[in-house]
């Protein structure tokens, strides 16, 4: 009796399990892709993605979900989906979720738990997951009433794609997921939260400093391409004639090509484009954020007046005073100061010319080099010369990425994709296969040590059973190159960097994917080029030479300025 009873109840009050509400909650948010692996406590919520119009990524290996649901946000701007069963399921999602917060790229991670009545102790692969992934998420909790599901999923959403964006987990009980609402339930309508327009006294404080400087200089972080605010920092760079500095996540909000541009900031050395921080009085720091890089680098004495024009306050450091913080969408901001300043103001880019001159002699050095293994400047210029301006690589962190976020050339923001928050290695292939779902009219490259690549490899199967076509350029070196780059520069040796491949050819192929050796400097462009163009899956294994490495940084070491 009491079964019929708790039935019927069922049947007046709700017609869809949580399952199928929560699915439906992601649709209305306009999810596109889950990734995941499914797991045997959340069986019900995969079974209602079929029909829903969400399609449900398979994967190797939850941190690999995790990574695509990153990268797809970040590209998108809407929260990418990752999902896993619970405890090692969960566990293993944790790398990507929190990559994703300190690199401020909506997503949403949805994980399996035990059933309610066995939370109270301790039960089979049953750990506390909510406490686990609270210190890396904006939003942490656990959905324990079928009630809550529309407002929680949308609680999820809203945080996550906010600014700051960032991570939010929730787990769903496997009893939670089979159960039904006490009423018919739907989505939550949307509310878009729109940038404040800046504060009139606080762009008044901002000219009052800009009048008074002789030498200000930009540096346009991940925030600004977030705002899409390439366009508004042109016209701001070319009426006042200021140069412009990015971040490594910042690539391509302001071009590369532009006379104003003097590249990316963030090497581990005093760069080339460290020297026109040198001499400046004034930074106006569009949508940057302090985890992009440490500002010591570019104002080691704290003494710089400094400009913050981003949709939330700056974080406390010592070589980091604010003098003025214009709180508010940063193109808004922008146009109104420029607005507000004296006609004919205008200042002297002295030195970004010598700037520019120096990064592009050492791509000419690169594109000259016929050595083998190849020089990294060589591949640096081939893979610029092989990408189309709007085309996407991502640099998996290494020597590799170091080499491409000071040298290589972008023209448009989220083309040259990093991790610099947490620097994550492995994510750069899992990232690509998120990057061309998300950007399917671009060409997608995934450049990689050899030491990433076998981190997530595995996810060429993915790529290649989804029809997702891509290129892995894995830079050969058989070694953890930028350890072993610190450790000769800190301790003049260094050691347990070294390690053996497989046949990374043969490797590619036993996938299914194609596989390319390159034998000589002068075969890596046409193999890119075959490779990004054949509208497969293709692995490139590219042996590199990272001498190169610390004859970079003795040079850097011996330079001075001003310039």
């Amino acid at each position: 009796m009491g079964t019929e009873g708790a039935t019927g109840a069922r049947n007046t009050a709700a017609t869809e399990d949580v399952a199928h509400l929560l699915v439906r909650c992601l649709r209305a948010e306009g999810v596109e892709y889950v990734f995941g692996i499914p797991g045997e406590e959340n069986i019900r919520f995969v079974d209602a993605l079929n029909g829903s119009g969400i399609r449900y990524v398979l994967v190797r290996h939850e941190q690999a979900a995790s990574f695509m649901a990153e990268i797809y946000g970040r590209l998108t701007g809407r929260a990418g989906v990752c999902s896993a069963t619970l405890g090692p399921g969960a566990i293993n999602l944790l790398l990507g979720v929190a990559d994703a917060t300190t690199n401020s790229a909506p997503l949403v991670a949805l994980a399996a738990q035990g059933s309610l009545r066995r939370l109270h102790k301790e039960s089979h692969q049953v750990i506390d997951l909510v406490s686990m992934f609270a210190p890396v998420t904006q939003w942490a909790a656990q959905i324990s009433c079928p009630d809550g599901v529309p407002e929680m999923t949308r609680k999820a959403f809203k945080t996550a794609q906010s600014e700051r964006p960032g991570a939010v987990f929730l787990a769903v009980p496997e009893d939670i997921e089979a159960a039904y609402p006490t009423e018919p339930l739907a989505p939550l309508q949307i509310d878009t939260v729109r940038a404040d327009a800046p504060s009139p006294s606080q762009v008044a404080r901002a000219v009052e400093v800009l009048t008074t400087a002789r030498h200000p200089v930009v540096l346009a972080g991940h925030g600004a391409a977030r705002a899409g605010a390439s366009a508004a920092l042109l016209r701001f760079a070319e009426r006042l004639n200021i140069p412009v500095a990015t971040t490594f996540h910042g690539k391509g909000v302001f071009p590369d090509d532009h006379p104003g541009a003097l590249g990316a900031v963030g090497f581990m050395r005093h760069d080339y484009v460290n020297f026109g921080f040198d001499t400046a009085d004034v930074l106006i720091c569009v949508g940057y954020e302090i985890q992009e890089f440490d500002p010591v680098k570019i104002n080691p004495n704290g003494d710089k007046r400094i400009l913050h024009l981003h949709r939330f306050a700056a974080e406390v450091d010592a070589h980091y005073p604010v003098a003025v913080g214009v709180k508010g969408d940063p193109s808004q901001a922008l146009d109104a100061l420029s607005a507000a300043l004296p006609d004919g103001l205008t200042y002297d880019r002295a030195g970004s010319a010598r700037i520019r001159t120096l990064l592009d002699e050492e791509l000419r050095y690169g594109r000259d080099n016929d050595a083998f293994p190849l020089v990294p400047q060589r591949v640096v210029a081939d893979v610029r010369t092989a990408l189309d301006r709007h085309d996407i690589v991502l640099a998996d962190t290494g020597a590799g990425k170091m080499w491409m976020s000071r040298l290589y050339p972008t023209y448009e923001p989220d083309t040259c994709l990093v991790s610099n928050g947490l620097s994550t290695m492995g994510f750069a292939l899992p990232g690509a296969i998120a990057a061309k779902l998300a950007r399917p009219d671009r060409r997608v490259l995934a450049m990689m040590g050899d030491g990433a690549f076998l981190m997530n490899s595995q996810e060429l199967e993915t790529a290649v059973r989804e029809d997702i076509p891509l290129v892995v350029l894995v830079l050969v070196d058989e070694e953890y190159g930028l350890i072993t780059w610190k450790m000769e520069l800190e301790l003049g040796r260094h050691g347990h960097t070294r390690f053996t491949n497989p046949d990374l050819v043969g490797y590619a192929r036993s996938f299914g994917a194609h596989g390319y050796r390159i034998e000589s400097a002068e075969h890596l462009l046409p193999t890119l080029t075959r490779a990004l163009d054949d509208g497969g899956v293709s692995v490139i294994a590219c042996p590199v030479d990272y001498s190169e490495n610390l004859r970079l940084t003795d040079r850097l070491g011996a330079l001075s300025g001003p310039f």
